[in-house]
């Protein structure tokens, strides 16, 4: 096989592989979701923007009423998940962009049997631009259209996004 350049996506695969993301959110079940748990992981790149990296658990399966194996992820303006995740506030959106322009507007997961997993690059927003914004995972996918927020429906899971202190990582290793 002849040489070639690396890809972006080879990198990113690099950055995954390494596992050092600089934030994190856990996301925990609400009332509806009560079995929701997971991890949502952002990462540094060197093009700008962010790498995002989310595994979740026990989604209501398309068998459970109201549901469809899709569900809707976005960046939320407040750090509070209280209040049965009411208190997380609108889409992160900084530069007052139509939906699904916002910078909050994440991928739609797919899952299966509750479980889901992707990885995906986003340029609209940096690390230091989300740290103290919640995670929220609604009961359908993004619509890509409705205003303002796309009609996905109830806010199912949730986790505030904090730093990753890499000191006290390195201290556990």
């Amino acid at each position: 096989m002849a040489d070639r350049q690396k890809t972006p996506g080879d990198l990113f695969a690099e950055i995954l592989e390494d596992n050092e993301p600089m934030a994190l959110a856990w996301v925990t079940g609400g009332a509806q979701a009560p079995l929701l748990s997971g991890l949502v992981k952002f990462y540094e790149t060197p093009y700008g923007g962010t790498l995002i990296e989310a595994e979740l658990f026990g989604l209501p399966d398309r068998l459970s009423p109201g549901s469809s194996d899709f569900y809707g992820m976005h960046i939320h303006e407040n750090g509070d998940c209280g209040n049965n995740f009411q208190n997380t506030g609108a889409h992160f959106n900084p530069s007052g962009a139509p939906h699904p322009q916002h910078a909050g507007d994440l991928l739609p997961l797919f899952a299966n049997q509750g479980y889901a997993w992707i990885s995906f690059y986003d340029k609209r927003f940096t690390i230091p631009q989300i740290l103290g914004k919640t995670v929220v995972i609604h009961q359908m996918p993004d619509d890509l259209h409705s205003q303002p927020a796309g009609n996905s429906g109830d806010k199912i899971g949730c986790g505030v996004i904090q730093l990753v202190n890499r000191r006290d990582k390195k201290n556990l290793g």
